[in-house]
C-alpha cells in the first residue's frame, strides 16, 4: 500500500505544485530560444516511451498519476528550450525524488523475482525494471546543460544553481584544466551584470550624491562646534568624518547589492530549515531501531529521507555560497573602480597623506577583507538563531538539563568576544604592513640610487623593522585565533558533558537511551556550526568595519575643486590663459605657494617663465591647471590643453601610443611631430621601431628620450594652450636648440599655439613675447626681453652674468645619432608585452613547493604538531565509542548502574582531549613566512639592475604584499584545518565500519571516487589561481603608473580612456576568478553527494541489520555519518586553499634562482679602510655588454687617469659615456679586461666596498619617504654639523634652516615636496658629505637653472680639487677647463688630451666646439 500510494504521489505532488511558479519564473528570464538538440530530442524521447510502459502496471488512479506528470514534464523541457534555459534544476530535483522513490519498490520485485521466479508475471516485471532504466536514464541525461541560445556566450542565459555547481559547464572546464594548461581563451566572458561599467555606473551617482551629503554633515558640525573649541572641532570632525565615510559606504554597496544578496539569505535560511529536520527524522529511525515489530519499510523511508533533506541541505548550502561569492566579486570590482576614479580627482594635499604603495593596499589587502565579509555576514545574525533552536531542541529532548548547555554556551561566548576584541585591535599589523609596502614601492623606485651609494643594508634593516613589529602583531592573533578555534572545538564535548551530567545526576530516573545521547550530539553538532563560525564572522566583520573606515576616508578625501580654472570654448580674441589676483597654496590650511599673481598669456602668444629653483615656477602651471588650492582671485584657459611635465612621465606601453595617448593616427602628422620632437633617429635605433615597448616608469629611455616623447604626445594632440614645464632641460643643448626651433618657437609647429614655456635657457628668452620673472612665488617683473634689459632690474644683471655662459654650451652629440639610453642599453632591453610579463608558470602544485615549505618550518616542529591532532581525535573516538555503550547499558528498574564512573571516564577522555588543541594553540609559529620574506627581500635586492629593468614593480610589489599575506595567515591556517578534519573524517570512517563492517564496500569506491574527482578539481583549480594572480599585477600596474601621473591624464583630459582601461583589467581579473569559485561550488557539490552517500549506506545497512545490532552503535554511525558533509566540504575547502596558496611559495622562491649581483663584502678582504687614497683608476683591455650575444657596449679600453685629474667623458649617444660609469661602479660586470683604483682590481673586491668609496650624482634626482637626514646619512655616520655644512656647500643652508622640522623634516614619497632642482642640490649634498676620492658626474646639471648651475660647478671645483673627477659632459663649455677630455665612439675611445691639444688637432672634439661656438 505505502510503495502503491506514498512513493508514487510524493515526487507527482511536486511537480504538480511548483509547475506554475517554475512557468511563471521561466516567463520573466527569457535567455533566447534554444535550437532542438540532440540532448532535448534523447529527454523528450525517453520520457514518451517511459508513457507507454505503466500501462501494464494496474490501477487506473496510479496509473493516471504516473502518466500526467510525465506529460508535464515534456511540456516544462519544451518551454524551457523556447525560453533559452539550458538546465533545469527543477526536472532534476523531480526526477531525483522519482528514482528514490523506486527504490523501495524495486528491492521488493527483486525479492519477489529471487523467492518466485521471473517467469510468474515477466511482462510486469519487464515494465517496472524497463521503467527504472529510463527514470535513470532522464536523471543522468538532466545532469547534461544543453548548448547556449543563438548568439550567448556559455554563461550568459540563465546561469542556475545546477548548471553552475553539478556538472556540465564546470566540468568542462575542469576536465580541459587536467588534460591541458588552461589560458585566458578557455575562461568563460563575463556576464553583464558582473562587468566594472555597469556595476560602476549604477554605484558612483549614488557614492558621489552620499559623499555630498557626509560633507554638508560634517561642514555643519563644524560649523556649530567651531566657535567654541576650534582645535577640538577641527579633530572631532575629522574623527567623525571617517567614521561615517565608512559606513556612507557601507549603506551604498548595500543598496546597490542588498537585494541580490538578499535571494542568497532566503536559502541559507532554506538550508537551516534542512539541517534541523535531519536530527528529527534520526529520532524516529532511532525510535525504529527500538521498536521489535516495527514494519522495514518505515526503516528504509527514514534512511532515505535523510538522505533527501542531507542532498537539499547541501544544494541550498552551495547555492547560498554562490551568491556570497557573487557578490564579493561585484563588491571588488565596485571599490576597485571608486577608488581608481578616486585617484583620477584627489588633490595634492590628501594625495600627500597616502602614497602609492597604501594605495595599491586598498585595493589589494582592503578589498579581499570586504569580499570575506560578504560571505560571513549572515553568520553574525543567523548564528545567534541556530544556537537558540538547538537549544530549544535539546530542552525537547533532555528538560531543563539544556540549561547546563546553555550555561557552557554563556561561558564560552564572552571569551570568545573578548578575543575577537582583541585581535581588531591587533589589526595595527595592517598599519606596519602598509609601512612595509610603501617602503618597498620606495625601494624599487630607487633602486638604481640604493645600488650607486651602496645603501641596500640600511634599507633591508628599516623593512625588517617593519616586518618584525607586523610578524608580532601577526603571532599574537594567530595564538589568540587558535585558542579560540580550540574552545570552540571543545565546546561539543563541554556541553554535551554538562547536559548529560546534569540530566544523570539531578535524577536516578533520568537514563540515557540511543535516542537521548545521539539526537543531542547530532544537535550539538549542528550547535558547533554557529558557534565556530560566529567568532570569525565577527572577526571578519571587525577588519571589514577597519577596511571600509580606511578605503571611505580615502574616497571622501578632498578632491580638486571644478571653478579652480574656468575653462572657456576656444576663439582667437582676447587672452589664451588669464590670472587675476591669484594666491594658491599646495593645502589648505598651508602657506601660499604663489602670491598675488596677474597674468595676461595673449592667444598665440609665447610666454617664458623664469626664476631660481624653488621659486615657484612648476607652481604657477600648476595653478593654470588647476592642481592648486585657489587661495582668492581667477584663473581661466581658453580652449583644450596640453601640458608637459618637468619629469616626463610615460606610460608602459610603446612609442607610438606614448606619443598619440588615445587619439586616432594621422600618418603625416606623426611623421611630422617625431621629426619635429628629434625622435625620428631613435627610432631606428629601436629594431621593433615605434613599435617598441617602453619599460615600467620609461625604464630603457635615457632622460632626454622620456622628456622628447613626452613633449611629443602634447604635440599631437593639437591643443589650444600649452603648458611646458622646463621640457628642454633635460635634453643637450644642440637638440634643445632644434626642438625649439622647430616645435616652440615662432617658427615651430606651434607657432598658432599659446604657450608658456618654463626655462632655464637664456638662449631663447629674446624670442619670447613676454617675460614673468618668479622669485619666492611672486611675479617681480614681467614684459619682454628687451624691456626687462632696459630696466636694468634683477633680470638685466641675472642675463649678463650668465649670457655669456649660455652662448658657449653646447652639445656632445648630434641628433642624427641619438637614442640609446642613459644608463640601460637599448638593446639590452626586449619589448615586453602586457601578458608577457609574468609568465603562467605550468609546473601546477607539485611536492617540491610543500617541501621547501616544511623544510623552512623543520620537522621538529612538525612531527609534535601531527602527533598532538592524532591523539586529540583518538580520544574523540574513545568517549564517542564510550557514549554508545552507555547508551546500550540496560535499564535495571528504571536506572542504569555506576552512571557516576561512566560520567567520570567520559569527562576525562573530554578534557584530554582539549588539553591537546590548547598545546596546538601554543604551538602556532611563523617560522616559515619569516624565512621566506628574509629570502626574497635579500634575493631582491642582490638582483643586478637588469632584472629591475625587466620586471615590472608591480609584479614584485604583488610578492611583497599579497604572496607574503598568503604565506602569513592562509597557508598556517588552512593547513591546520585540514589536518584536524583530516583525522576527523578517519575518525568517522572507523566508527561507521565499527558499526557495520559491509559499509567498507560503499565507502572504498566513494573514498576513490572522492579523490578522483578532487585530483581533477586542483589540478583546474591551482591554474585558475595562477591565471587570476596573473591578471592582478596588470592591475597594481596601471594604478601605480595612473596616480603617478594622474597630472598628466587630468590635463589631457584623458580620465575617461584610463577608466576603461582600468575596468578592461579588473574585467580580466574577475574572468578568471569566477570560474574558479564557481568551479570550487561545483566540486564541493559532487563531493558532498558522496558524503551523503555515505549518510545513506549508513542508515540503509543499520535498517538491514537491525536484528543483530545495537541502538547505540547505529546511533554512533549515524550521527557521525550525517557529519561527512561537512567534514569533506571542509577539507575540500582547506586543501584548496592551501593548494592554491602554496603557489605563493614558489612565487616568492621564483627569485632565488634568477642572476645574482657579486657579493656585497667580501670576508677577510685585505681592503685598507682609506682605500682609494689617491683615486688613481686605470683600465686595461676593458669590454662590456649589456648581455651575452649582445654587441659590445665597450671593447678594448685601455686608460689610465692619474690621482686630481679632472675628465671630461663626451661623445654621441650611445657611444658608450655611461657604460664607463657603469663599469667602474660594477652595475655591469666586465665581459673581459680589468678596471684597478689605486692598483686594486675592483672585481675582486665586495660590490659595497667598492661602491661605498666612490661617488656619484647621478641623472634622476631621488629621494625616499623619510627625514632628510635620513636621505642624506641613511647609515647615521656623520654628525649634524658634517650635515650642515655639507648642506651649505651645497647651497640648502638657507631653506632647510626655514623649514619646520630642519633636518627631521620629512619627505614626502619620491621627495615630491621638493622641487627639482632642491633635490638635485640634497644629491649633491650626499657627495659632499661622502668625500670621496673619485667622484663621477652624470648630466648632473640638467634640472637646475643656470646661476645654481653656476653654484654647483663652483662647488665641485673647489671641494673636489684633491679628488679624481669624471663628467660625462652635455654642456662642453663645464669641461674646458678639465686635464683631458675623452671623445667614446661606439664603445672605444676615438681620442683623448687636453681641452686646447684635442681642438687644435681639428678632430671629432673640435667639431663638437664649433657646432657649439666655442672656437
Amino acid at each position: 500500500c505505502f510503495q502503491n500510494t506514498v512513493l508514487v504521489w510524493f515526487p507527482c505532488v511536486y511537480l504538480w505544485l511548483l509547475a506554475p511558479f517554475y512557468a511563471l519564473k521561466l516567463y520573466c528570464h527569457d535567455c533566447g530560444c534554444i535550437r532542438i538538440s540532440t540532448l532535448c530530442t534523447a529527454k523528450t524521447v525517453i520520457i514518451l516511451i517511459s508513457l507507454s510502459l505503466p500501462l501494464s502496471l494496474s490501477h487506473s488512479l496510479i496509473l493516471t498519476l504516473s502518466l500526467s506528470p510525465k506529460v508535464l514534464a515534456v511540456c516544462v523541457i519544451q518551454l524551457e528550450r523556447t525560453r533559452g534555459c539550458r538546465s533545469s534544476v527543477f526536472l532534476f530535483l523531480f526526477w531525483v525524488l522519482a528514482v528514490v522513490c523506486s527504490l523501495v519498490p524495486l528491492r521488493a520485485k527483486i525479492q519477489l523475482v529471487m523467492y518466485e521466479g521471473i517467469t510468474t508475471d515477466i511482462v510486469r516485471y519487464t515494465a517496472f525494471f524497463s521503467y527504472f532504466s529510463l527514470q535513470l536514464a532522464e536523471l543522468f541525461l538532466c545532469c547534461f546543460a544543453d548548448q547556449p541560445p543563438e548568439g550567448k556566450t556559455v554563461l550568459e542565459g540563465v546561469l542556475n544553481l545546477h548548471t553552475q555547481c553539478i556538472i556540465s559547464v564546470p566540468l568542462r572546464l575542469v576536465v580541459k584544466g587536467y588534460r591541458t594548461p588552461l589560458e585566458a581563451g578557455d575562461l568563460w566572458n563575463l556576464r553583464e551584470e558582473d562587468t566594472s561599467d555597469k556595476i560602476i555606473s549604477d554605484l558612483e551617482e549614488e557614492w558621489t550624491t552620499e559623499c555630498a551629503k557626509l560633507q554638508e554633515k560634517t561642514m555643519a558640525a563644524g560649523v556649530a562646534l567651531g566657535t567654541r573649541l576650534p582645535d577640538q572641532a577641527q579633530i572631532l570632525r575629522k574623527l567623525q568624518k571617517e567614521q561615517s565615510s565608512g559606513f556612507c559606504l557601507l549603506r551604498t554597496l548595500a543598496r546597490n547589492f542588498g537585494p541580490y544578496f538578499l535571494t542568497g539569505t532566503m536559502c541559507i535560511i532554506f538550508h537551516d530549515f534542512f539541517m534541523f529536520a535531519i536530527p528529527q527524522v534520526l529520532s524516529l529511525l532511532l525510535g525504529f531501531m527500538n521498536e521489535e515489530d516495527a514494519p522495514l519499510w518505515k526503516g528504509y523511508f527514514y534512511a532515505t529521507l535523510m538522505f533527501l533533506l542531507s542532498c537539499l541541505q547541501s544544494l541550498f548550502n552551495h547555492q547560498y555560497m554562490y551568491t556570497c561569492f557573487t557578490v564579493g566579486m561585484r563588491v571588488k570590482t565596485a571599490v576597485m573602480g571608486l577608488v581608481y576614479r578616486k585617484s583620477l580627482v584627489i588633490n595634492s594635499a590628501s594625495r600627500r597623506t597616502c602614497t602609492v604603495g597604501e594605495i595599491v593596499n586598498l585595493v589589494s589587502a582592503d578589498t579581499q577583507k570586504l569580499m570575506d565579509f560578504v560571505v560571513y555576514f549572515n553568520a553574525v545574525w543567523l548564528a545567534p538563531i541556530e544556537i537558540a533552536l538547538c537549544l530549544f531542541f535539546l530542552w525537547q529532548h533532555l528538560g531543563p538539563s539544556a540549561l547546563a548547555g546553555i550555561a557552557t554556551v554563556i561561558l564560552i561566548f564572552p571569551l570568545n568576544g573578548f578575543i575577537a576584541k582583541k585581535r581588531s585591535k591587533l589589526q595595527v599589523q595592517m598599519k606596519f604592513m602598509d609601512g612595509r609596502i610603501k617602503l618597498m614601492n620606495e625601494i624599487l623606485n630607487g633602486i638604481k640610487i640604493l645600488k650607486f651609494y651602496a645603501w641596500e643594508k640600511a634599507f633591508l634593516e628599516q623593512v625588517l623593522g617593519y616586518r618584525e613589529k607586523e610578524l608580532k602583531a601577526l603571532k599574537k592573533s594567530q595564538i589568540l585565533y587558535s585558542i579560540s578555534i580550540a574552545s570552540f572545538n571543545s565546546s561539543t564535548f563541554l556541553i554535551a558533558f554538562a547536559m548529560f551530567g546534569v540530566y544523570v545526576l539531578i535524577d536516578d530516573k533520568n537514563v540515557l537511551d540511543a535516542q537521548k545521547v545521539f539526537v543531542s550530539m547530532a544537535l550539538i553538532n549542528i550547535l558547533k556550526t554557529p558557534l565556530s563560525q560566529l567568532p570569525f564572522a565577527m572577526s571578519t566583520t571587525m577588519q571589514a568595519i577597519v577596511s571600509l573606515k580606511r578605503l571611505g576616508k580615502y574616497l571622501c578625501s578632498e578632491e580638486l575643486k571644478d571653478d579652480n580654472v574656468a575653462k572657456a570654448p576656444f576663439n582667437t580674441d582676447g587672452e589664451g590663459v588669464l590670472i587675476d589676483n591669484g594666491t594658491f597654496s599646495w593645502t589648505k590650511e598651508g602657506p601660499p605657494c604663489l602670491k598675488r599673481i596677474n597674468v595676461r598669456v595673449p592667444q598665440g602668444s609665447l610666454v617664458a617663465v623664469v626664476g631660481h629653483v624653488g621659486s615657484g615656477k612648476s607652481s604657477l602651471l600648476s595653478a593654470m591647471l588647476g592642481e592648486t588650492e585657489k587661495r582668492s582671485g581667477s584663473v581661466s584657459i581658453k580652449g583644450s590643453v596640453a601640458y608637459v611635465p618637468q619629469q616626463a612621465w610615460i606610460q608602459n606601453a610603446t612609442v607610438q601610443d606614448n606619443v598619440m595617448f588615445g587619439r586616432e593616427k594621422q600618418k603625416t602628422w606623426y611623421q611630422r611631430v617625431l621629426d619635429a620632437c628629434a625622435l625620428l633617429p631613435d627610432l631606428e635605433i629601436l629594431h621593433a621601431g615605434d613599435s617598441t615597448e617602453i619599460g615600467e616608469k620609461g625604464l630603457n629611455l635615457s632622460g632626454g628620450q622620456k622628456q622628447r616623447v613626452s613633449l611629443a604626445r602634447a604635440v599631437y594632440r593639437k591643443a589650444d594652450v600649452y603648458l611646458l614645464d622646463d621640457p628642454l632641460s633635460a635634453v643637450d643643448a644642440h637638440v634643445g636648440q632644434h626642438i625649439f626651433d622647430k616645435v616652440i618657437g615662432p617658427k615651430g609647429v606651434l607657432r598658432d599655439k599659446t604657450r608658456v614655456l618654463v626655462t632655464h635657457g637664456m638662449s631663447f628668452l629674446p624670442q619670447a613675447d613676454l617675460i614673468l620673472v618668479l622669485v619666492d612665488g611672486e611675479i617681480t617683473e614681467s614684459g619682454s626681453y628687451q624691456e626687462l634689459l632696459s630696466r636694468h632690474g634683477a633680470f638685466a644683471d641675472f642675463i649678463h652674468t650668465f649670457a655669456s655662459n649660455d652662448r658657449k654650451e653646447s652639445v656632445t652629440e648630434t641628433a642624427a645619432q641619438r637614442g640609446m639610453t642613459s644608463f640601460t642599453n637599448l638593446q639590452a632591453m626586449e619589448p615586453m608585452s602586457e601578458i608577457d610579463k609574468e609568465q603562467v608558470p605550468e609546473d601546477l602544485g607539485k611536492l617540491e613547493m610543500y617541501m621547501e615549505y616544511f623544510k623552512t618550518i623543520g620537522m621538529a616542529f612538525i612531527i609534535p604538531i601531527v602527533f598532538l591532532y592524532a591523539f586529540q581525535q583518538g580520544a574523540s573516538l574513545a568517549y564517542n565509542y564510550w557514549l554508545s555503550l552507555w547508551a546500550d547499558e540496560p535499564i535495571v528498574n528504571g536506572t542504569q548502574v555506576d552512571t557516576d564512573m561512566k560520567l567520570a571516564v567520559y569527562g576525562a577522555l573530554g578534557f584530554a582531549q582539549g588539553q591537546c588543541r590548547i598545546c596546538t594553540a601554543f604551538l602556532t609559529r611563523i617560522i616559515a613566512s619569516r624565512h621566506l620574506h628574509m629570502d626574497l627581500l635579500k634575493n631582491v635586492l642582490h638582483s643586478p639592475m637588469s632584472f629591475f629593468e625587466t620586471t615590472p614593480s608591480g609584479n614584485l610589489l604583488n610578492r611583497f604584499a599579497k604572496e607574503i599575506d598568503a604565506i602569513d595567515c592562509m597557508i598556517p591556517d588552512g593547513l591546520k584545518m585540514m589536518l584536524g578534519y583530516l583525522f576527523k573524517l578517519m575518525e568517522v570512517c572507523i566508527i561507521v565500519m565499527l558499526a557495520t563492517p559491509f559499509a567498507a564496500v560503499v565507502i572504498l569506491p566513494l573514498a576513490i571516487l572522492y579523490a578522483f574527482v578532487q585530483s581533477f578539481y586542483v589540478a583546474t583549480s591551482c591554474q585558475l589561481r595562477r591565471l587570476e594572480s596573473v591578471s592582478r599585477s596588470p592591475i597594481y600596474t596601471h594604478f601605480n603608473e595612473t596616480v603617478q601621473g594622474a597630472s598628466v591624464i587630468r590635463a589631457f583630459g584623458e580620465q575617461h580612456r584610463f577608466i576603461a582601461q582600468a575596468n578592461k583589467r579588473v574585467d580580466f581579473n574577475q574572468t578568471s576568478y569566477f570560474p574558479r569559485f564557481v568551479a570550487t561550488r561545483w566540486l564541493a557539490v559532487n563531493l558532498e553527494f558522496v558524503g551523503n552517500g555515505v549518510v545513506l549506506a549508513a542508515a540503509i545497512l543499520s535498517v538491514m541489520g537491525k536484528d543483530t545490532l545495537s541502538p547505540g552503535i547505529v546511533g554512533l554511525a549515524v550521527s557521525h555519518s550525517l557529519q561527512v558533509t561537512g567534514i569533506l566540504s571542509w577539507i575540500v575547502r582547506s586543501w584548496t586553499d592551501v593548494e592554491n596558496n602554496i603557489v605563493s611559495v614558489e612565487r616568492v622562491k621564483e627569485y632565488a634562482d634568477t642572476a645574482k649581483e657579486a657579493e656585497w663584502n667580501v670576508e677577510g678582504s685585505s681592503l685598507p679602510l682609506a682605500w682609494p687614497q689617491t683615486g688613481t683608476i686605470e683600465f686595461q683591455d676593458y669590454g662590456l655588454q649589456y648581455r651575452k650575444g649582445l654587441d659590445w657596449a665597450l671593447k678594448g679600453i685601455t686608460l689610465k687617469i692619474q690621482e686630481r685629474e679632472k675628465i671630461g667623458i663626451v661623445g654621441r649617444t650611445g657611444a658608450g659615456k655611461s657604460s664607463l660609469a657603469l663599469g667602474i661602479f660594477r652595475i655591469l660586470e666586465a665581459a673581459k679586461g680589468e678596471i684597478y683604483i689605486d692598483g686594486v682590481n675592483i672585481a675582486e673586491i665586495g660590490l659595497h666596498d667598492l661602491r661605498s668609496r666612490i661617488t656619484i650624482i647621478p641623472q634622476d634626482p631621488v629621494l625616499f619617504s623619510g627625514s632628510l637626514r635620513m636621505n642624506l646619512d641613511p647609515f647615521d655616520t656623520y654628525t649634524d654639523e658634517e650635515i650642515w655644512s655639507s648642506l651649505e656647500l651645497a647651497h640648502l643652508k638657507n631653506f632647510v634652516s626655514n623649514l619646520p622640522d630642519k633636518l627631521n623634516y620629512e619627505c614626502s614619497e619620491g621627495g615630491e615636496n621638493l622641487s627639482l632642482g632642491q633635490r638635485q642640490l640634497v644629491c649633491l649634498a650626499r657627495a659632499l658629505l661622502r668625500k670621496t676620492k673619485i667622484l663621477v658626474l652624470d648630466e648632473a646639471t640638467a634640472a637646475v637653472d643656470l646661476e645654481t648651475d653656476t653654484l654647483i660647478q663652483s662647488t665641485i671645483r673647489q671641494q673636489f680639487e684633491d679628488c679624481t673627477v669624471l663628467t660625462i659632459a652635455h654642456r662642453l663649455n663645464t669641461i674646458m677647463d678639465y686635464t683631458r677630455v675623452i671623445v667614446m665612439d661606439k664603445g672605444h675611445i676615438s681620442e683623448m688630451d687636453s681641452p686646447t691639444n684635442l681642438i687644435s688637432n681639428r678632430g671629432q672634439f673640435y667639431r663638437m666646439c664649433r657646432e657649439a661656438g666655442l672656437v
